[in-house]
């Protein structure tokens, strides 16, 4: 990966509290897995910044080094990668994803 990859990639995690890497956009998401938890984090009331990174496969390739994590989506909360669509669903379904935002200070809308 190249410095300037990495160092957008780097800035991006660091830049935003909540950050979703994932394939399309939150209103139109295109794969599965980023769709879990674009509707994990709407039903949550998060505020979130997402990149799709089907844009630019630098970028897809890039996080997948910069997080040594082999698949899309990635969540990360303030500069700290959280995990995949599998990680944040379980997270969820345990009630432990609303408990880390709390932890991290993350407002949300929903109970």
């Amino acid at each position: 990966m190249s410095d300037d990859v990495h160092t957008s990639i780097d800035n991006a995690v660091k830049g935003n509290d909540v950050l979703l890497f994932m394939k399309g956009t939150p209103t139109f998401p295109q794969c599965g897995f980023s769709s879990v938890v674009v509707q994990v984090l709407d039903y949550l009331g998060v505020e979130y910044q997402a990149v799709n990174v089907l844009e630019n496969q630098d970028v897809r390739e890039g996080v997948k080094a910069y997080s040594d994590w082999p698949t899309i989506p990635q969540l990360y909360v303030k500069g700290e990668f959280v995990g995949g669509c599998d990680i944040v669903k379980e997270m969820f379904e345990a009630g432990e994803l609303k408990e880390y935002f709390d932890e991290k200070g993350i407002e949300m809308e929903a109970a």
